[in-house]
């Protein structure tokens, strides 16, 4: 067979992304961290309103209506945010201009494992760094290690940890490359790094409408930082890489604060009720900031819990790799899914 690709596209595995079931199939999705809510009335209005002319002509190549919806929302000036089709392709934005081969990327483990697939695609060097068993982060070693870029999440998946503020500051005033600090989960949180923005030049924010604003299928992520470093970024993206629909729809849902306050209350709240439930079974719970829980069953056996519930037509996330085999990922659905899956769980153990 002819050889296409590049040695290191040839020598890397692919992303392997949750489990998604076949539109009306009766699943409980509890495995990709999805909010179980719909989005802002006023995001579906204007879904409901399209105007056949914004399918006709190219988009705004910069997504400029969302870019002044989040500047009222964040604070910041408009020309400090980026947009990008989900807070992913910002990722690959930011590592196709900052890491190649003999560049660094950095990174404490475990974390998202997307960071390791970009940074292949690149043939940059991967250093990951072990987060300790308290999830405390290695500030020296990752300080030491150099990186062109280190990536940090906060909240951390699969932990749902913050990372405490001096830690990043540290980072932040210590690295020579591009501090990305991943906040995807930070709606479901009271803190967040925006602040060390106007402080650091080397720093962005990146974050999605994905979890706290129910957009998954539309998307949409954005980051903040200096528009010094975004100079750089803006020169690698996508010509039009964010489709007029996504931005009209982003600009209604960033812009209904008070709708999506009110659905991160609820989803707290069942955390909460969610965590204390799976504790009184035995399980080893860590505290979450996120919209997930981190859950060790009493004998370790996540993979069998993992197997049993999809066949009961629950979906979580397991990760067979180390450090994570023994434990699962469980995303904080509504009342009712959390229920059912405490339901299925004392079922399993009782027959086990």
């Amino acid at each position: 067979m002819t050889n296409y690709f590049r040695s290191n596209v040839n020598a890397m595995a692919s992303y392997v992304p949750g489990e998604q079931p076949q539109r009306g199939t009766q699943i409980i999705k509890l495995n990709s961290n999805e909010n179980p809510y719909p989005p802002s009335p006023a995001a579906l209005a204007v879904l409901q309103n399209i105007d056949s002319e914004w399918l006709r002509r190219y988009p705004e190549p910069s997504g400029g209506e969302f870019r002044e919806a989040a500047s009222k929302v964040l604070g910041v000036p408009s020309d400090w945010i980026i947009v990008g089709n989900g807070s992913d392709e910002l990722l690959s934005v930011i590592i196709r201009a900052c890491a190649e081969p003999g560049k660094k990327v950095v990174y404490p483990m475990p974390t998202y494992v997307l960071y390791r697939t970009l940074a292949e695609m690149q043939a940059a060097e991967i250093v990951e760094i072990p987060y300790s068993d308290d999830y405390n982060l290695p500030v020296e070693k990752m300080i030491a290690a150099n990186g062109s870029v280190t990536f940090i999440v906060s909240p951390n998946s699969p932990s749902g940890h913050v990372v405490a503020a001096n830690d990043l500051q540290k980072l932040a005033s210590e690295l020579s490359g591009v501090l990305v600090i991943d906040e995807a989960y930070v709606d479901f949180t009271e803190d967040n790094a925006l602040a060390l923005v106007k402080e650091y030049e080397n720093v962005i924010v990146i974050r999605t409408l994905s979890k706290g604003y129910s957009l998954a299928g539309l998307r949409l992520g954005f980051g903040v930082a200096n528009p010094k470093l975004l100079q750089g970024l803006f020169k690698v993206k996508d010509s039009y890489n964010i489709d007029a629909i996504a931005c009209a729809i982003g600009t209604a849902a960033i812009s209904d604060q008070v709708y999506k306050n009110a659905c991160v209350a609820k989803i707290k709240a069942s955390r909460t009720k969610l965590a204390t439930d799976l504790k009184q079974l035995g399980f080893h719970i860590w505290d979450s900031q996120s919209n997930f829980l981190l859950a060790q069953p009493p004998q370790r056996n996540a993979e069998y819990f993992y197997q049993e519930l999809k066949k009961a037509g629950i979906l979580i996330r397991y990760f067979k790799q180390p450090g994570l085999d023994d434990k699962l990922r469980i995303t904080i659905g509504t009342d009712e899914q959390n229920q059912a899956l405490v339901e299925a769980l004392i079922y399993l153990l009782e027959t086990r």
